[in-house]
């Protein structure tokens, strides 16, 4: 007899959607289409939890229509899915095996179900995945103009170059109009920048890309993250702490804030001079003060404080 509680995956591309189920029986087919979507969410029933891997946003749409008939369903990054395959033998690979593995996951692991982002949230959150890549082409172009030795190559370059920052300023500006027309938006950056050291790119990043701040514990943010530290043990041995995984981009963008506050910022500035003096490279201890930075920042949006108001131990 089948069990009442069970798991679906389902493994979405561009044009088709594989749903699985823990229930047994083959892995069905839609289209990747309005009426397709509906056919999955009858299909479904009422599982106990639906596995979606992130697929560079063709999963938006299904998941946000799962989320909007009360459906519990998690986005999980791929890789774990492909570590539990290969951890359970499961090493072929199609779009159907893709889905059965997406439901053993889900009844294995039991991911956590997060809120879905609302409209708002996803737009900044593209919006500034557009300006990371826009600044990505205007740094390539500006690299080849100094190695550019015919003019006209030259004027092209530099044509390009003008059109991508015209671009970046009107970028800006839409982030600017989509954060001042939140007010929640707007008191979590006002409280983010009176920190010193974090500019406008780096509040923005955390309000779109970490929308768990504030609301997480100091763990868990820094697991989010990416610098919780990793133990290495095994019998007697005692391996080096590492850091591992969570949102490089979000990373990215904390490491250099913490550069320019080790600098800049009194409290960090300290805490850094101090590890250096107990002998830590400097590569751990800039690792040490993005993750003492990360959690006064979840304290301060967790008890609406500026920096100045928080204490120096969260």
């Amino acid at each position: 007899m089948a069990s009442d509680v069970y798991f679906v995956g389902i493994d979405v591309s561009k044009k088709w959607l594989d749903v699985a189920s823990t229930r047994g029986g083959d892995p069905v087919r839609f289209p990747n289409t309005p009426e397709g979507r509906r056919s999955v969410i009858e299909h479904a029933g009422t599982p106990a939890g639906i596995v979606v891997e992130a697929t560079g946003g063709h999963e938006r749409s299904l998941v946000a229509e799962l989320a909007a008939v009360g459906l519990p369903v998690v986005v999980v990054n791929p890789r774990q899915v492909r570590d539990y395959a290969r951890a359970t033998g499961r090493l072929a690979k199609t779009d159907r095996i893709d889905a059965a593995i997406l439901a053993r996951f889900g009844e294995a692991v039991r991911p956590e179900v997060r809120p879905i982002p609302d409209e708002q949230s996803v737009q900044l959150e593209e919006l500034l995945a557009r300006r990371r890549q826009v600044l990505q082409m205007h740094v390539a172009e500006r690299n080849r103009v100094y190695t550019a030795r015919s003019d006209r190559v030259r004027r092209s370059i530099v044509g390009v170059i003008e059109r991508l920052e015209a671009e970046l300023r009107s970028i800006d500006e839409d982030l600017g109009d989509l954060i001042r027309s939140s007010p929640v938006w707007r008191e979590k950056q006002n409280l983010l920048k009176s920190v010193p050291g974090i500019g406008d790119r780096t509040a923005l990043t955390l309000i779109a890309s970490l929308p768990e701040l504030g609301r997480a514990s100091r763990r868990q943010i820094a697991a989010l993250v990416g610098v919780a530290p990793i133990n290495r043990d095994s019998g007697v041995m005692r391996g080096r702490r590492t850091t591992a995984g969570g949102r490089p981009h979000v990373r990215s963008m904390l490491y250099m804030a913490t550069l320019s506050a080790t600098r800049h910022n009194p409290r960090v500035r300290a805490h850094y001079k101090a590890l250096l003096a107990a002998g830590k490279a400097k590569k751990v201890a800039l690792v040490a003060c993005m993750r003492k930075l990360l959690v006064i920042l979840n304290a301060m949006l967790r008890d609406g404080k500026t920096w100045r108001q928080t204490a120096d131990t969260p």
